[in-house]
């Protein structure tokens, strides 16, 4: 078998009048995606129309968990205890659980978003929490999550499968973490740099961190995130480069088995 990696991408995160991405046209081109909850974005009608989006392009949903901050968009961290933790993604996954069944779909992953996946991406307290509370509401699910992060053991004491997730427009530390937003450098912005990234990640398994330091990465998952101001052009561009190399984009569980 040749190499198969999926595309997946963060969506639904309009509010009201509100309106984040560009998720009718971004669509076409993933194989997964990551949809808003109600917490950091979202509410009940973009939820659903974001489930019928991805059934009628045939791509994977999955739930998009974060921290009740629409204002921060669920970026900044919050201080919560652990019961409270598992709580946010047994409310948020089983609401998206309920629309994707109402359109005859499965959900096939959770992704938490913002400070609560880099939180508990290095504290497996937090980690444990949320594989808690995911495998509570469908043990089948998958736990998607950054590559080499507390997340991977937390999924297997849960009993959960685990794919590992790797940034195109996102820049690395030397420990394998996303260097924080706020810092110079952090978003990857020229389209043919995060191609050159993206190959590099699934062909060696391999990144270069912000201090030029080559790293080691496992990618299951490539995120491209929606609410970027080029978007479309990585989606169009990223998937056209990796099918040129001959790797196959395929939903998350086809990937990991």
């Amino acid at each position: 078998m040749g190499i198969r990696v999926d595309l997946n991408c963060d969506m639904g995160e309009s509010f009201g009048n509100y309106k984040i991405g560009m998720d009718e046209d971004i669509v076409q081109y993933i194989s997964s995606a990551n949809i808003a909850c109600g917490f950091h974005a979202s509410d009940p009608l973009v939820m659903e129309k974001t489930i019928g989006l991805c059934r009628q392009a045939g791509v994977a949903p999955g739930a998009h968990p974060g921290f009740p901050d629409l204002v921060g968009f669920g970026r900044r961290q919050m201080k919560v205890t652990m019961p409270e933790l598992r709580a946010m993604i047994i409310y948020q996954v089983g609401a998206l659980k309920a629309f994707a069944e109402a359109e005859g779909l499965s959900l096939q992953h959770v992704k938490p978003h913002g400070a609560m996946y880099n939180m508990a991406g290095k504290d497996p307290q937090m980690a444990d929490a949320i594989c808690e509370g995911i495998a509570s509401v469908d043990p089948e699910l998958i736990l998607l999550g950054l590559s080499g992060s507390a997340f991977e053991g937390a999924a297997a004491r849960a009993g959960l499968r685990f794919a590992r997730e790797v940034f195109a427009d996102r820049a690395y530390e030397e420990d394998g973490s996303l260097v924080a937003r706020g810092k110079d450098g952090a978003m990857i912005t020229d389209e043919q740099e995060a191609i050159r990234r993206v190959i590099h990640m699934v062909k060696d398994h391999k990144v270069t961190a912000i201090t030029g330091k080559e790293i080691a990465v496992s990618p299951d998952s490539i995120c491209l995130h929606g609410d970027s101001p080029k978007a479309l052009l990585f989606a169009k561009t990223i998937r056209e480069e990796l099918t040129r190399e001959g790797i196959e984009i395929a939903p998350i569980a086809q990937v990991i088995g």
